[in-house]
């Protein structure tokens, strides 16, 4: 595995992979890698023949107050990580190799960030898509791998890559959970051991309001019979609760569409975010 920190070495190493004719499947992450991300690498390992990885802790996407300095690192374990699960290249840049002293231009995103983790959390998809469209530009890969349990993202970049008019095919692959459902997360190493045991809850609520969707129930009706179950499971602050269209991510206007139900809770030093997607034809979390 190569591992790459500076744009203009990694452009150079993948131009030539290209002109010999070669896919790539690109996977954007923020490290400290765990069975999600992996599962990532290897579906594009499967599917590409040169896998390309980047770890980058994006500052534009974290708000004031949140979690920036303390997001977990640990670029040795994510190298081992990375290599095992089959990547070819890891770009791993710093700040100013991406930006700069400060960068000059950015990239507005004007639809499906009104809600979700988006209402919260202002700019935080603006940050996401700048650094997408960078290192779309930098890897321009065949393939561009995404895990589900941030749907809203998912849903964000394929209107990025439809807008932008990048030649890349968008591929979500579905949410990897602990035994017990919690959805794998690097920020779940911040939870307390009292936190993490109630956790399972969320996931347990979005499969209760999943099946009810799936049985006839309304989603308003179920969405508020998960609602409360979870406050009277958990200690943490429920951000949301939801169902909308997906990936539109607008009201719901009819139950045959795709649907999205998802949760974020606030725990004393980590917020969480699960998700369950659901189809017409069969649901599925």
């Amino acid at each position: 595995m190569n591992i790459v920190n500076r744009i203009d070495e990694l452009r150079t190493m993948l131009t030539a992979e290209k002109t010999n004719g070669k896919t790539i499947g690109f996977v954007p992450t923020m490290g400290y890698l765990h069975e999600g991300h992996l599962s990532l690498i290897q579906a594009a390992r499967k599917e590409n023949e040169i896998v390309v990885i980047s770890i980058f802790v994006n500052p534009l996407q974290f708000g004031p107050g949140e979690d920036f300095d303390q997001y977990p690192r640990d670029i040795e374990r994510d190298e081992t990580l990375a290599r095992e699960a089959g990547a070819d290249y890891l770009f791993y840049p710093t700040v100013v190799e991406m930006y700069g002293e400060r960068p000059m231009a950015t990239v507005t995103i004007h639809e499906r960030t009104d809600c979700l983790c988006g209402k919260s959390r202002p700019g935080h998809f603006d940050g996401v898509a700048t650094v997408l469209t960078k290192l779309f530009n930098i890897v321009v890969p065949t393939r561009a791998y995404f895990g589900l349990k941030d749907a809203q993202q998912v849903a964000v970049v394929e209107g990025l890559i439809r807008d932008f008019n990048f030649p890349i095919e968008l591929v979500g692959v579905e949410i990897k959970r602990e035994e017990d459902g919690l959805a794998l997360s690097s920020r779940n190493i911040n939870l307390t051991s009292d936190e993490r045991t109630e956790a399972v809850h969320i996931s347990k609520c979005l499969f209760k309001i999943e099946e009810a969707i799936a049985s006839g129930i309304i989603p308003e009706v179920a969405v508020a019979e998960g609602r409360g179950y979870l406050q009277g499971h958990i200690t943490g602050t429920i951000d949301y609760l939801e169902a909308l269209s997906y990936p539109e991510l607008k009201p719901i206007t009819d139950v045959r569409e795709t649907i999205i139900v998802a949760a974020a809770v606030q725990y004393s030093k980590v917020r969480l975010i699960d998700n369950v997607i659901i189809t017409h034809e069969q649901p599925r979390g």
